[in-house]
């Protein structure tokens, strides 16, 4: 079976900057949708940037002009750089794939990777 696995996690202060890695394994067909999510503490888990196959990008509107998504298909990994980082963006940041289904689309998440905005 397929697995995601986050990278790129850490400390840093406000301002900086972090690039997050998501590397899948196993099969990428039928893969329609790849994208980020991060949940802070006490708060429910929030899209960050949605990206689908063609390349089109949704971002919140709260990392909009700081945070960019990007993907390397020949090395099945997709990337979240974070730019100007606020004490706002720490929490943990899960990565997910949908594969496009009868019935609907299924996806499967990393186990997150802890980002933390402090000074």
């Amino acid at each position: 079976q397929g697995q995601l696995v986050e990278s790129g996690g850490g400390l840093v202060q406000p301002g900086g900057s972090l690039r997050l890695s998501c590397a899948a394994s196993g099969s990428s067909a039928g893969i329609t949708v790849m994208g980020w999510y991060r949940q802070a503490p006490g708060k429910q888990r929030e899209s960050v940037a949605i990206m689908t196959t063609f390349g089109n990008i949704n971002y919140a509107d709260s990392v909009k002009g700081r945070f960019t998504m990007s993907r390397d298909n020949a090395k099945n990994t997709f990337y979240l750089q974070m730019n100007d980082l606020k004490p706002e963006d720490a929490g943990v940041y899960y990565c997910t794939v949908g594969r496009g289904k009868a019935g609907g689309t299924s996806y499967l998440w990393g186990p997150g990777t802890q980002v933390t905005v402090s000074s």
